[in-house]
C-alpha cells in the first residue's frame, strides 16, 4: 500500500452499528473482524456486551471474543499485543483486518503504542492486586490522588476501574506514576497505521437506540446470563462483572432491585458512557479519521468505507 496502512478501524459510541458495518465490510473485501471492545473479551458475557451471534458472524472470522474469564483483568497493553498478533496472522493470509469497537484506550494502544512495561515483581504485584480490588471506586480515587502526588485534588478515573487499578499498581511498584512512564519510556511497539472511520449519531437518535438496545438485551435473557455468571462463582467485584448492564442487573438477580429499575439504571449508565465515548473520539482522533453518519443505510456506509479504503490501496 502507498502509505503502509494495514487495517481498517470502525469505531464510535455504543449502539451506532459498528459491528454490523464491520462484518459487512469484511464480507465485501475479504476481511476478518477484530473486536476492539474491552468487555467482549470475557467468556460467558455475550448478551450484555452485544457480541454478534453465530448467524451474524457467518462467513467472517472473528478475533478478540472470549479471551479471558470475568475474574481476570485485560489491559490495553495486553490487547495491543494480542491484536497485533491477530493482525499479523490476518495479513499473512492476504486478508484485511477490520477492527471494530468503541474502547478508545484499546485503539490508542495500537495507534499510539504504550511504553515498555517496567519490571515489577510478580509476587508483590499479585498481593497488591488483591488489596486494590477490595477498594471501592471512591476509595481507589483517593488512593490515586495520594499516590500520584495530588492529595488535595480529585483524580478522574478515566478509562474505567481497570485503568485506575493499573495506574495505582505501576505507581506503587515502580515508585513513579504511569504518566511519567508514558513520557520517559520508549514505546514497546511501532504505531499501527490504520484507516479510521467514526460512526456518529445525533443525540436524540443515539439515546433512542441505547434505550431500545437495553430493552432488547433484557428480552433476550440478560438477567439469566447474569444469574449464570453468579452461579459460577463470579461476583460484582470481578473485573468483567462491573461492566454496564451486569453491575445494574446483579442486584435484581439477587432480589434487591426490580427489573424496571435495573433497566432504567442500565440505560442511564449506557447513555453516560456513550457521552464519554463521543467526547473521547472528538478530542483524541486526528483529522484523518473519516466521520460517518450512522443513520444512513448500512449498505451506503459499507460502500463509503470500501471507497475510502481503496483510495489508500491505490
Amino acid at each position: 500500500m502507498a502509505d503502509a496502512r494495514v487495517a481498517i478501524v470502525i469505531t464510535g459510541a455504543t449502539a451506532t452499528g459498528k459491528t454490523r458495518l464491520a462484518v459487512a465490510v469484511a464480507r465485501a473485501i475479504g476481511g476478518e473482524v477484530v473486536s476492539m471492545d474491552s468487555r467482549q473479551v470475557y467468556r460467558g458475557m455475550d448478551i450484555g456486551t452485544a457480541k454478534p451471534d453465530a448467524r451474524e458472524r457467518c462467513g467472517v472470522p472473528h478475533h478478540g471474543f472470549d479471551v479471558v474469564d470475568p475474574d481476570a483483568r485485560y489491559s490495553a497493553g495486553r490487547f495491543s499485543r494480542d491484536a497485533r498478533e491477530w493482525i499479523c496472522q490476518i495479513r499473512a493470509r492476504d486478508r484485511v483486518p477490520v477492527l471494530a469497537g468503541g474502547t478508545g484506550f484499546f485503539l490508542r494502544a495500537l495507534t499510539h503504542p504504550l511504553f515498555g512495561e517496567p519490571p515489577m515483581d510478580a509476587e508483590r504485584r499479585a498481593a497488591l492486586g488483591v488489596t486494590l480490588e477490595r477498594l471501592s471506586t471512591e476509595e481507589l480515587g483517593r488512593w490515586l490522588a495520594v499516590i500520584e502526588g495530588r492529595p488535595d485534588s480529585t483524580i478522574p478515573l478515566y478509562g474505567g476501574r481497570q485503568r485506575a487499578l493499573r495506574r495505582a499498581e505501576v505507581a506503587l511498584l515502580t515508585g513513579r506514576p504511569l504518566s511519567w512512564w508514558h513520557a520517559n519510556s520508549p514505546p514497546a511497539e511501532p504505531p499501527l497505521r490504520a484507516r479510521v472511520f467514526v460512526l456518529g449519531l445525533d443525540r436524540t437518535e443515539l439515546v433512542r437506540r441505547i434505550d431500545d438496545r437495553v430493552h432488547d438485551m433484557v428480552r433476550r435473557g440478560l438477567a439469566d446470563e447474569v444469574r449464570s455468571l453468579l452461579d459460577r462463582g463470579y461476583t460484582a467485584r470481578d473485573p468483567g462483572m462491573n461492566a454496564t448492564g451486569y453491575a445494574e442487573l446483579i442486584p435484581h438477580v439477587e432480589g434487591e432491585r426490580s427489573i424496571e429499575e435495573a433497566v432504567q439504571l442500565t440505560q442511564r449508565a449506557t447513555r453516560r458512557y456513550a457521552r464519554r465515548q463521543v467526547t473521547w473520539f472528538r478530542h483524541q482522533l486526528d483529522r484523518s479519521a473519516v466521520r460517518l453518519d450512522a443513520s444512513l443505510d448500512n449498505s451506503a456506509l459499507k460502500q463509503e468505507v470500501i471507497r475510502a479504503w481503496k483510495e489508500v490501496e491505490d
